[in-house]
């Protein structure tokens, strides 16, 4: 993604905004530390802020993606032999084991309320600036904070903020309840300062109008959720925050302001969306702006961790061997296999295709890797099951090829357990159900989503040029569709889950031929439409709690009580704090 403004890879930061991303231990520092508004500089704190979405918080596989999907039916990183033990910290995600000491949930708490102390910074450094672009810049500032604060109230219930105007302010605890109605009324009211995105240099990697309607629409969808999340039922009709209708008229209003700007579309190849170049889809709205080879903003994660080890992009390049989904969610997809958001197979530029089902000889070796010149293997996208296929490396370390130098195919086994075939299940069949543990002859079990593409560039597993979705125009699409049903008209909700249906199309392999719409829409049908268009989004957990599926019994995990619908407050944190108390239930 390139930018004509806040490139955040190649500012150099003041030492104010250095001193608070070379923080290790987050808890008090977030809490305790008095922010040097006075002395960063507004654009490098500013850059600081946009940074921290990507530094792990939003691109990590451990932070609020394993918060808001391994939670859920979508994914899982169980234990497989000796891998991702970890203590049990990821199993405990699935298991809905997790206490205040677990580290996945103390990390994410802690990379939230840093992204909330970074905005914080920038907004005391811009207001006493005078800077160009002012009223943009501190309108972007007010943006990011709003996004950060609701990501941790979403989680967690609470979160911390300190007037960033004055240095020897008190630290005040917003709760959930009282400060979801004050985020949109904040948001609302940045809207005449923000610019259009693709206007004043912005593009979906800054906080735009485009932005604030996204973040809106998904606050107000969520608004009766956040009031009262343990609630049995939830009022979505409520009168909005500010007069002119229900939370969910205001929904459909600010989808509708994204839905019909011209700047925005959707994708005949969904998978576009996720590929590496996907600053090119016109369906971006707020995105996390990743830099290939940046250690301090790009991960590959979307992509690495649920690839096989011996599934190997590029002769340098491996998966890990680690998360997968469920069966339930695997078996919803029963009757639209077919879906072209559910698989893609990869063509290759003289025609070849990778059907990865034992009838691929070899693919050519001509699509090379970005920074190493070495052939790049292509693996299909979507949901993948059954046995895998794919290249094999020699002994001097790369691609064994034919005689006219083509990648060869070979059926593929796993890493560790040379003669156990890579086939993944949908089933997992734990040996103890409540137990997300593998033996090593167990470990291919899961259905593996490759939904996003690996980027292999310069032989790094970690790094990825892939900008991470937070919005884009599926989402918004998917958001009014429920908005439309929640308010009891079904034929507009219907309208639009089949607008995304039909909008995407396979691949010509399969003559380009469009998803086919479906005939009715019940609350089932439209839960389920909203795992084939959001899945591995980092939206699963809202949409469960919304649908009332997030305290049922899945794989692993036994039925749930309601106080887990939010996560505890991390005992680090109550130990170097007063201000904050512990959620109910923990």
């Amino acid at each position: 993604m390139k930018s004509n403004f806040l490139n955040i890879n190649k500012i150099v930061l003041s030492f104010a905004v250095i001193s608070l991303i070379g923080c290790t231990d987050l808890d008090e520092k977030v809490i305790d530390e008095v922010m040097g508004t006075e002395n960063a500089d507004p654009e490098a704190s500013l850059a600081a802020a946009y940074g921290q979405l990507g530094d792990g918080t939003f691109v990590d596989h451990g932070s609020v993606f394993a918060l808001q999907e391994y939670s859920t039916d979508e994914a899982l990183l169980p234990t497989r032999g000796s891998d991702w033990g970890d203590g049990g910290k990821w199993r405990a995600m699935h298991e809905f084991t997790w206490d205040a000491n677990n580290d996945v949930i103390k990390t994410t708490f802690n990379q939230l309320t840093l992204g909330i102390t970074k905005s914080l910074t920038a907004i005391g450094s811009i207001s006493k600036s005078n800077i160009n672009n002012k009223a943009l810049f501190l309108a972007e500032a007010k943006g990011l904070l709003d996004y950060y604060t609701y990501t941790t109230i979403d989680l967690y219930g609470q979160a911390p903020y300190r007037d960033p105007n004055n240095l020897n302010a008190p630290i005040e605890i917003r709760k959930a309840e009282t400060t979801i109605d004050a985020l949109i009324t904040d948001v609302e009211g940045l809207i005449p300062n923000l610019a259009d995105i693709k206007t004043q240099n912005t593009h979906a990697g800054r906080f735009t109008k485009q932005a604030a309607y996204a973040l809106l629409a998904d606050m107000y969808l969520n608004r009766a959720v956040l009031k009262n999340k343990t609630a049995s039922t939830f009022n979505f009709t409520e009168q909005a925050v500010n007069g002119g209708g229900t939370d969910m008229d205001k929904v459909i209003q600010y989808s509708n302001l994204l839905i019909n700007n011209p700047l925005f579309s959707l994708e005949s190849n969904y998978f576009h969306n996720f590929d590496i170049n996907n600053d090119t889809s016109k369906e971006m709205i707020f995105t996390v702006v990743q830099k290939k080879n940046s250690n301090r903003n790009a991960d590959n994660d979307m992509a690495y961790m649920s690839m096989e080890r011996i599934q190997k992009p590029s002769p340098d390049n491996r998966g890990t061997n680690a998360s997968c989904i469920t069966p339930e969610f695997y078996y919803s997809w029963n009757g639209n296999f077919d879906d072209p958001r559910f698989h893609r197979y990869y063509q290759y530029d003289d025609g070849t295709w990778f059907k990865n089902d034992g009838t691929d000889v070899s693919v050519p070796s001509t699509s090379k890797v970005e920074g190493t010149g070495k052939p790049w293997f292509h693996f299909n996208r979507g949901l993948q099951a059954g046995q895998q296929y794919g290249p094999k490396i020699l002994a001097n370390g790369n691609f064994d090829l034919t005689s006219d130098g083509r990648i060869k195919v070979y059926k593929l086994f796993t890493e560790k357990t040379p003669t156990l075939a890579a086939d993944f299940t949908p089933e997992l069949n734990f040996d103890n159900p409540s137990e997300s543990v593998f033996t090593q002859a167990q470990i291919n079990r899961g259905v593996r989503n490759f939904k996003f593409e690996f980027d292999p560039g310069y032989g790094n597993n970690g790094t990825s040029g892939m900008d991470v979705p937070l919005y884009r125009l599926g989402t918004i699409y998917m958001m009014r569709a429920e908005a439309y049903f929640r308010s009891g008209n079904v034929a507009a909700a219907l309208a639009d889950v089949n607008k995304l249906r039909t909008s995407r199309t396979r691949e010509a392999l399969f003559n380009n031929a469009p998803g086919i719409a479906i005939a009715s829409l019940d609350a089932n049908t439209l839960y389920k439409e909203s795992g084939y268009e959001l899945y591995w989004e980092m939206y699963r957990r809202k949409a469960m709690i919304r649908f009332n599926k997030f305290d049922l019994p899945g794989t692993a995990k036994p039925a749930s009580q309601s106080y887990r619908r939010i996560f505890p407050i991390p005992q680090a944190t109550l130990d170097a704090s007063k201000e904050f108390t512990q959620n109910p239930g923990y």
